[in-house]
């Protein structure tokens, strides 16, 4: 666990949280790998957990009927999934691995048992989450615009 808790000191998404709060955050974190072209989340299917990506790229997709379109593309440092946060803790959008990709994964149901023990905490990663989840939303609505100024996906290929 100890090993657990330097990747989180260590990264900006988490350094405002107390000492406290990060070991239980490292207690409920696993380090994964997955191979390129993974799936990771897809739209609509149920979470319960999310990711801070340490190596690799993940693209964010939206299902189109046309197939389907990156609205963001996350790096190092980037938090991956909050659907498990909110009900009905449903992806709001596809994750795909582009590269080999290395994380901690969190088990987020037990998170959340912890947030409702601790409203401290509970504060922490809502606050924390929700301007995650402003931010996402502005990249989708970005991509949007870019693709339907245009004439839609696939307009002029």
């Amino acid at each position: 666990m100890k090993e657990l808790l330097a990747i989180l000191e260590q990264q900006p998404f988490f350094e405002d949280f107390d000492p406290m709060h990060l070991r239980l955050l490292a207690a409920c974190a696993a380090k994964l790998s997955y191979p390129a072209d993974t799936r990771l989340m897809r739209d609509h299917e149920p979470t319960e957990t999310f990711w801070l990506i340490r190596e690799g790229q993940v693209a964010l997709e939206s299902p189109l009927r046309e197939g389907c379109v990156t609205f963001q593309t996350l790096g190092p440092g980037d938090i991956l999934g909050w659907s498990w946060l909110l009900p009905p803790y449903r992806a709001s959008y596809d994750a795909r691995a582009l590269t080999e990709l290395h994380t901690l994964r969190f088990d987020a149901g037990v998170l959340r048992e912890h947030m409702e023990a601790d409203p401290a905490f509970g504060y922490m990663l809502m606050k924390h989450f929700s301007a995650l989840i402003v931010q996402r939303l502005q990249a989708a609505r970005l991509q949007a615009l870019d693709i339907y100024s245009h004439g839609g996906p696939g307009h002029g290929t």
